[in-house]
């Protein structure tokens, strides 16, 4: 095709021939062969001049834009396979919108500002799937189960706090055992949004002699679920880092440790495991770097 744009430009074979460092006969060739693909004739030609066809018009308006595409997209993969500039796509679940993702967010931005990070906030349960799917690059899930084709390891240890309201009677203790739990109502996410941690907060209950009254609030809008918790009839549990964050946001909520026992709360970072891109290594490498500096994988428990 570029063959035939310079030809096109120029209207004379032997000058393009030149221009281009072919021989005529090889351009001549290059040129007929695109006309036989095309199913269409691009030049007039008799002997004395050659002039476009409007077929050959049309492609020498639209040849330029798909030429420039395909160059952008050339780069584009040499730069996403050699780990330079490149959009890494981030699915992360709502917990991790509080302190672990504005920090690693930051990281990336400082380690590596050629990448441009397209963060998706998306239920833990469905980020396995997605990256299988060749949706997300990355993901951020709770307690995620194992998925054949991710791979995953912890990033940051966390335990289960309490979110209530000021109002609520339990805001007078210092912490909340769990079996101080057995009159009350739970706020929490749907289980098949995260089964694994929904499944630990159920069996926490269960050690200590009682199943727990859940209500699950289901579709739920964080900012939602925060002003019901303000009400003061109900109990979020939530992991540490998200509750904190949350009753920082106004002063109608508190936050209590949740003991004996603690429940865990882990927050993985998932990837692909048949596609170890430099960018991804890049990410993951500054991902460990905030959970070492950050003292995320700490056991939350003294």
């Amino acid at each position: 095709m570029r063959y035939f744009l310079a030809v096109a430009e120029e209207l004379h074979f032997g000058h393009a021939a030149m221009r281009l460092y072919i021989s005529q006969p090889s351009l001549s060739h290059q040129i007929r062969k695109l006309e036989e693909t095309l199913g269409t004739p691009l030049f007039v030609r008799s002997s004395r001049r050659v002039q476009l066809t409007a077929a050959g018009r049309t492609l020498l308006a639209e040849a330029p834009t798909a030429l420039a595409a395909l160059e952008q997209a050339v780069e584009r993969t040499r730069s996403a396979g050699s780990g330079a500039a490149t959009t890494i796509r981030l699915g992360y679940t709502p917990v991790a919108n509080f302190g672990t993702l504005t920090t690693l967010l930051d990281a990336l931005q400082d380690a590596h500002p050629d990448f441009t990070i397209d963060a998706r906030e998306i239920f833990s349960a469905e980020i396995p799937e997605r990256i299988c799917a060749g949706d997300l690059d990355i993901g951020l899930a709770l307690s995620p189960q194992p998925f054949d084709g991710v791979s995953g390891e912890i990033l940051r240890k966390e335990s289960v706090s309490a979110l209530l309201s000021t109002r609520h009677p339990l805001c007078a203790e210092p912490t909340v055992p769990v079996k101080a739990l057995r009159d009350e109502t739970l706020l929490l996410f749907p289980r098949r949004l995260a089964p694994a941690y929904y499944d630990g907060i159920v069996a926490a209950c269960q050690e200590a002699g009682f199943s727990p009254d859940i209500c699950a609030f289901e579709d739920p809008p964080v900012n939602a679920m925060l002003a019901r918790l303000s009400g003061g009839r109900e109990i979020g549990l939530a992991p540490a880092s998200f509750a904190e964050h949350a009753a920082n946001l106004g002063t109608t909520l508190t936050v209590r440790d949740v003991v004996d026992p603690p429940i865990a709360a882990d927050l993985s970072v998932l990837w692909p495991t048949n596609e170890p891109s430099p960018a991804i290594a890049n990410v993951l490498a500054t991902a460990r770097h905030c959970a070492d500096r950050h003292g995320w994988l700490r056991s939350p428990v003294a």
